[in-house]
């Protein structure tokens, strides 16, 4: 579903770009001895930068008017409202409100960088954490395969004795109750799951061949595990002889070494975390129109263990994001418990999420992504010790399965209740889909009843507010959330929390873009590099914002797999807005941030074959 062959944005040399060091020197300060590297590359000329940079865009400066200094300084392409001869200008009065007080946070320290790229952080809590996780595994499965084991003798025991019945088949009831329990797991599995009088015909006759080589496949790498030194068989005796009474409270209730925070998950609205286009620029604009919860884009543990600031700059909260959540993917279990241990000690976040469902084929190849929903042993290793790192709720986003005809979320949500999950999200298509066909909100439904009362958000085909009520009304999840339906309209949060449709004119829709454009010179940078990476990431948003239709020309509520011929808007900046052509969006981006490069060309990201 992604255009291969995109073309790469080619850096500008070194030898023309002015050093850090004096961007922002300010009127009377000299240049040297700003720079503290013998052999850096970079301009240290400012009057020759100043000669041969290109034309300003504009005469305003969204930096300098909102926090009384541009961090780019000489390298802006506003510069005329702040640079004075070889001097940036400096409102004091309000620097001062911001100078100690970033709005943006989890920026990497420099020491911790430093620490990761050499590979000198102290990751023994980590160690710790995993190495507790393997001994509860394999107790656990230690003690299931006994426990069956001895079920096993007593009933074989039972038909020697002739205490069962022995029926036409040459067994006992015992016998082919337990035969059937153990060999058609899959059956008696949906049977809980479905209503009683109807059956899921999807759950076929390969998700049992499936689920029974899952489940050899599990009982032989437990019987390769030795038993916990620590329970001797006289303790196991003494469980088994005092099994009368009321249950200590150790059995109910799981202590923790710590208080962990506690979120309200329940009817609230929540911003998918979007690769690419999730960035932000974009969660600050879905704050405006009044969404609750937000997450970062997918950031890979093992990227972020290696501290690049490209990674982690997938991680930054801006101050507006009350509810923010950290998204991380990894098929390792170790790296993903190191990660939460770094993310724990040097981030602010409310929560961390398992990516379990990213179709991307490289992802997958690797075991990360949708492919922990078949690695069902790392992931529970993988859980297990990032709860015990963690002080803050973990969550776990996953598709329906690999395989659209094999559901097997309903099995990873049953074991995840007992692994300290706070939250779940569902996403109601299979890694094989994509996006293609409709979500089977039927089958989130049917999740939501068996994962309460852990909350569970569905996920999949909402792009309005008639679209969110109905599934909120005829289903069990907890909540929303919501991708592409908020990528077509941001205000998307806004009509569900109004209840209403809302006809946005083309000029509000453009002060939107506006706003998007002026976070985005905040975040990337107001210099050329940082307004041709907004230009890049303004128009893959544009791919995807074309799809609106103004409620104003249409007949009936607007569906988001519904692909909608060419029409006329009701005034020339909305035909533009609904143009499919690459070429008018890019005309919309030089309305907003000036003539394109020469050498400027634009694929989108997505190929987008399904609406």
């Amino acid at each position: 579903g992604t255009n291969k062959k995109r073309p790469k944005l080619i850096k500008a040399p070194k030898s023309s770009k002015l050093c850090r060091a004096v961007w922002c020197l300010r009127a009377g300060e000299e240049v040297s001895g700003k720079c503290t590297f013998p052999k850096c590359d970079f301009m240290h000329d400012v009057a020759a930068f100043l000669s041969s940079k290109p034309q300003d865009i504009g005469s305003v400066c969204h930096n300098f008017q909102k926090y009384g200094m541009c961090h780019y300084g000489f390298t802006c392409r506003y510069g005329g409202n702040h640079i004075e001869g070889l001097g940036n200008k400096v409102n004091e009065e309000l620097w001062a409100k911001y100078e100690n007080n970033p709005t943006v946070s989890n920026i990497l320290k420099k020491e911790i960088q430093y620490e990761l790229r050499k590979r000198q952080y102290d990751f023994n809590r980590a160690k710790q954490a995993y190495c507790k996780a393997q001994s509860e595994v394999a107790k656990n499965s230690t003690m299931e395969i006994n426990t069956n084991r001895e079920k096993n003798q007593k009933r074989t025991s039972a038909i020697e004795k002739g205490e069962g019945k022995i029926d036409d088949h040459g067994g006992s009831d015992e016998q082919n109750s337990f035969n059937g329990s153990h060999d058609h797991t899959e059956n008696s599995e949906t049977d809980s799951l479905a209503p009683e009088t109807e059956h899921r015909n999807c759950l076929g006759n390969a998700e049992d061949k499936a689920e029974s080589m899952n489940a050899e496949e599990t009982i032989t790498e437990a019987a390769d595990v030795k038993p916990v030194a620590d329970v001797s068989q006289k303790q196991e005796t003494q469980i088994k002889d005092n099994n009368l009474g009321p249950a200590p409270e150790e059995d109910l209730i799981k202590l923790n070494s710590r208080e962990k925070k506690k979120i309200e998950w329940r009817d609230k609205t929540y911003l998918a975390p979007l690769t690419t286009l999730g960035n932000l620029p974009f969660r600050r604009i879905c704050k405006q129109y009044g969404v609750d919860i937000t997450c970062g884009e997918m950031a890979l543990a093992s990227c972020l263990l290696q501290g690049p600031p490209s990674e982690w700059a997938l991680v930054k909260r801006h101050e507006s994001e009350d509810c923010f959540g950290i998204q991380v993917c990894g098929s390792n279990a170790e790296s993903m418990v190191k990660c939460a241990q770094v993310l724990e000690e040097n981030t602010d976040a409310d929560f961390i999420d398992i990516n379990m469902g990213c179709p991307i084929d490289l992802i997958y190849k690797q075991g990360g992504g949708s492919a922990l929903m078949r690695r069902h042993s790392c992931l529970e290793h993988m859980v297990r010790g990032m709860t015990k790192i963690l002080t803050k709720p973990l969550t776990l986003k996953m598709r329906t399965a690999i395989y659209h005809d094999t559901q097997v979320a309903h099995k990873i949500i049953t074991k995840a209740k007992l692994w300290d999950i706070s939250m779940i999200t569902l996403h109601g298509r299979s890694k094989e889909q994509r996006y293609l066909k409709i979500a089977d909100w039927d089958y989130i439904n049917e999740c939501a009843m068996v994962a309460d009362p852990m909350p569970l958000f569905g996920n999949g085909d909402v792009l309005s507010f008639e679209d969110y009520s109905y599934h909120r009304q005829h289903s069990k999840v907890a909540g929303i959330m919501i991708g592409r339906g908020a990528l077509i309209k941001p205000w998307i949060f806004k009509e569900i929390k109004e209840q209403r449709h809302w006809d946005i004119s083309s000029s509000e829709r453009f002060d939107m873009l506006k706003n998007y454009v002026n976070y985005g010179l905040e975040h990337w940078g107001s210099d050329t590099e940082g307004i041709e990476k907004t230009r890049r990431f303004l128009l893959e948003w544009l791919s995807f914002l074309h799809r609106y239709i103004p409620v104003g020309l249409l007949e009936q509520t607007q569906k988001i797999n519904q692909r909608p011929l060419a029409y006329y808007g009701r005034n020339d900046l909305e035909t533009m807005m609904a143009s499919r052509s690459v070429s008018d969006w890019i005309k919309i981006s030089e309305r907003l941030l000036g003539p394109t490069p020469s050498d400027f060309v634009f694929l989108p990201k997505h190929k987008a074959n399904s609406y």
